[in-house]
C-alpha cells in the first residue's frame, strides 16, 4: 500500500498527502537553500520525526510495561552540514519530567526511546546530542 504521496506545487514548495487518513504536510525549502521557509523544510521533517519516534517508542514501551506515560515534550535544534548537504547533527531536549519514574524506570524508558526506528535509519554519521529531563 502507498504510504505518501507527494507533489511539487511549484517555488520549491510540495504537498505530501497521508494516503490513509488524507492529511496533507506542506514543505518548503529553506530560506538558506532557495526557498521560502514558511513551512518544515523536508530535513526539518526528519529531525522532528526523530523527537516524534523516540517519544512514541516510549509511550508503547510505557503501555507494554504498565509504566505511567502522561507528559512528553521534545525541542528540536538541526544543523546542516555541507559536501553533500545533509543533516550533520540533532540536538534534541527532551522533558519526560511529570511521569513520576524511578531513575531506573526511566533509564529504560530512555533507551527504548534511542532505540526507534527514526534513530535506526539515519545516517550513522549524524551526531545526536540529547538533553533529557525526567
Amino acid at each position: 500500500m502507498i504510504t505518501a504521496k507527494v507533489e511539487y506545487l511549484g517555488g520549491l514548495r510540495t504537498k505530501c498527502t497521508h494516503v490513509r487518513s488524507g492529511n496533507e504536510i506542506i514543505t518548503d525549502a529553506p530560506v538558506d537553500n532557495n526557498g521560502k521557509g514558511e513551512y518544515f523544510s523536508p530535513t526539518d521533517l526528519v529531525a522532528t520525526a526523530y523527537a516524534s519516534c523516540m517519544i512514541t517508542i516510549m509511550g508503547i514501551y510505557c503501555n507494554e510495561h504498565n509504566y505511567p506515560f502522561e507528559k512528553a515534550t521534545a525541542e528540536v535544534i538541526k544543523i546542516m552540514k555541507s559536501g553533500p548537504r545533509r543533516i550533520g547533527e540533532l540536538q534534541i531536549k527532551i522533558d519526560l519530567s511529570g511521569n513520576g519514574w524511578t531513575d531506573e524506570v526511566a533509564e529504560k524508558v530512555i533507551r527504548a526511546g534511542k532505540a526507534c526506528p527514526v534513530a535506526n535509519s539515519v545516517h550513522e554519521e549524524m551526531i545526536i546530542e540529547f538533553d533529557l529531563h525526567y
